[in-house]
């Protein structure tokens, strides 16, 4: 039998060996309709063809959440007819996203094709931030979970229903709104006071995202092409070529630490959101979201001016997520060690790059100093348990320690290391999700060290290690910067 599965795949796998189908054919529309209340509408169509083994019955398909992006109006039609999206058994549904089955009236046969629609309509989002945000004059779609996402048979050989090599998407907006999505741009057309924008994207292309809306291009006449670009919704009141240029320099240097992004963002461009507020915490004030063409910024992040240095420091964190949240995506009990610790991180190279060695110990004294004074409040839980979603009490103590558990990585396989080996992680993992195994396995490859005892330690035990306060904060200076010797929870 190994003889001959082996047989089978050396010829490139012709006959197939599961259950399973293909898309021939996908192509989406995304249509914004302006009002008081306004609404984005969705839909998807796909030419599918049997390419398994086997009649199937039923596809099952994963669609976005009805809360996080206020998902209603679902419908569906196959063949040109409606058919049902029925939920799932119960043994199926727990534990995985929502989903819905479409059966067939007569079971589908192998070679037999099918062409199917899906539309639903996003209002008035729950989680307006990194995934959506949706307001009277702009809205924006992040990289994940927005669209239909068609599953394979339940068969352990079963292939994903991949997207085909390419395909084609439009983006249909009022007239004068500016519209920045994935892929390469396919034209654009005026129908009836509304831009129709379309773009391509190739098989190996990450998902689409898209951002749009009434906004002006502040960037200055003189501006450098490799300068970042603002898109605000009223115009800039102060000259924004410096800013841009700062944050051009992050863009550029995490591509250097980290690897490039998609070949058609050349620029990271800062655009104006009013519905954008922290994904920690969904606190109010000034936030910033990453997109994978840069960030989104709210009016009161705009309102801490461009130029300052809080502005700055939340563009990097927010930029540094397009790595470490679009091109990967980390597990849920990873989402603040990773998803925040990595982001943090970077921000952390991006002082010692700029600055030497000083800047990055005086920011990891501030994470210290964070961290002790959030553990005086607080009982801490492990890092490797803490996640986005605990209370505010403990997530401020993860948020803390997660950047120092980074350094405390790059100080035992140093920077160049390190770098190589969370560029690895990201490009061999790209578009999927990742976890404190892979990141331990990344770097491990690239330093050849064995990091068991300090990942445990980190990620398990409370506290901050003796040694690594020790280097940090030498016991001649403790006085002068008002930390204690030693402090534990």
């Amino acid at each position: 039998m190994f003889a001959l599965v082996f047989a089978l795949c050396a010829c490139g796998c012709a006959v197939p060996l599961a259950p399973g189908y293909r898309v021939l054919v996908e192509q989406s529309e995304v249509r914004f309709v302006p009002g008081q209340a306004p609404e984005l509408r969705i839909h998807s169509q796909y030419k599918l063809e049997n390419s398994g083994d086997a009649d199937l019955p039923f596809i099952d398909v994963v669609l976005p959440d009805e809360k996080l992006f206020g998902r209603a109006d679902l419908r569906a039609e196959l063949d040109g007819h409606a058919t049902p999206l029925a939920p799932l058994p119960d043994e199926y549904q727990q534990g995985l996203p929502p989903a819905r089955r479409i059966s067939f009236d007569s079971a589908w046969r192998e070679k037999q094709s099918h062409e199917l629609t899906i539309d639903y309509t996003f209002r008035a989002p729950q989680d307006s931030g990194h995934r959506i945000t949706l307001g009277v004059e702009s809205f924006h779609l992040g990289s994940r979970d927005w669209f239909p996402q068609l599953q394979p048979p339940k068969h352990v050989l079963a292939p994903n229903p991949e997207r085909p090599d390419k395909m084609t998407y439009t983006v249909r907006v009022p007239a004068g709104f500016m519209v920045l999505a994935r892929g390469t741009p396919a034209g654009q057309k005026n129908e009836a006071g509304e831009t129709v924008f379309r773009f391509k994207l190739r098989a190996v292309d990450l998902a689409p995202f898209i951002v749009a809306g009434k906004y002006s291009n502040a960037s200055g006449a003189g501006q450098k092409s490799s300068a970042a670009v603002f898109w605000t919704l009223e115009p800039l009141k102060e000259d924004q070529a410096a800013a841009a240029g700062r944050i051009a320099a992050v863009w550029s240097s995490l591509q250097t630490d980290f690897g490039p992004l998609d070949k058609n963002i050349r620029v990271p461009h800062i655009i104006e959101s009013p519905q954008v507020r922290s994904h920690v915490g969904r606190a109010a004030g000034p936030a910033a979201a990453a997109f994978p063409g840069g960030l989104l910024v709210n009016p009161d992040a705009l309102a801490l001016g461009i130029g300052s240095d809080d502005f700055l420091e939340m563009a990097a964190h927010a930029l540094a997520h397009n790595w470490f949240g679009d091109e990967i995506y980390t597990t849920a009990d990873a989402s603040i060690g990773m998803g925040e610790g990595l982001p943090e991180y970077a921000a952390i190279a991006i002082d010692a790059a700029r600055q030497g060695g000083d800047a990055r110990q005086q920011r990891i004294l501030r994470y210290l100093t964070e961290y002790d004074a959030a553990t005086r409040v607080a009982s801490e839980t492990p890092l490797s348990i803490t996640t986005i979603d605990d209370p505010a009490p403990q997530r401020r103590i993860a948020l803390a320690k997660a950047p120092l558990f980074m350094a405390a990585l790059e100080d035992e396989c140093g920077a160049s290391a390190m770098h190589e080996g969370l560029k690895e992680l990201v490009t061999l993992l790209r578009g999927q999700e990742a976890g404190y195994s892979d990141l331990r396995s990344a770097l491990e490859h690239a330093s050849g060290k064995n990091l068991a005892d300090l990942f445990r330690t980190w990620l398990n035990e409370k506290g901050i290690p003796a040694e690594f306060r020790k280097r940090y904060q030498p016991s001649s200076r403790l006085d002068a910067v008002g930390f204690k010797t030693s402090h534990r929870k």
